[in-house]
């Protein structure tokens, strides 16, 4: 499967302070995670971080080039991405966007359909993996026994009802 370069990670949800921070909501698995890159791209054109701390799901970040409130302003409700180079990757990490698509297993082999959708829920993210019929997988190491992302392939285990 082939990776895209930009993965989305967050949005502009407000401006933060008088100084042109902006308050990040993070979609990646935290705004630690977001702080360690060397910046975000808004709009193509990419921003180091001058400051970043985490508030809760959010990274309150000062931007280079976005030095009052009003530029800051200007940002409310873009997406931001990051490129995949300044993102790195502990050995068996992986991107959600890089597995969506992947070719679905049972512990014995047989195809079950291709991972169509990853449902965010209060506990945990659900798989909707589409094939000869529907089916909703906990992400939980339970059900899911092996992920390679770099083959496009997910391992899992199913139970009655599922």
């Amino acid at each position: 499967m082939a990776k895209e370069n930009m993965i989305e990670a967050g949005r502009i949800t407000n401006t933060h302070g008088v100084r042109g921070e902006v308050k990040i909501e993070v979609w990646l698995d935290s705004p630690d995670f977001l702080k360690r890159c060397k910046g975000v791209i808004l709009d193509g054109k990419k921003h180091r971080f001058i400051s970043a701390r985490p508030q809760g799901r959010f990274l309150i970040a000062g931007l280079e080039g976005i030095g009052s409130v009003e530029e800051a302003a200007l940002l409310k409700g873009k997406t931001v991405t990051i490129d995949r180079e300044d993102a790195p990757l502990k050995k068996g990490e992986y991107f959600l966007q890089d597995i969506l698509g992947a070719d679905v297993i049972d512990e014995a082999g047989s195809r079950i359909g291709k991972l169509e959708e990853i449902m965010e829920t209060p506990r945990t993210p659900v798989y909707v993996v589409r094939g000869e019929k529907e089916h909703l997988i906990p992400a939980v190491p339970e059900f899911v026994l092996h992920t390679d992302a770099d083959e496009g392939i997910i391992t899992v285990r199913l139970i009655e009802g599922m």
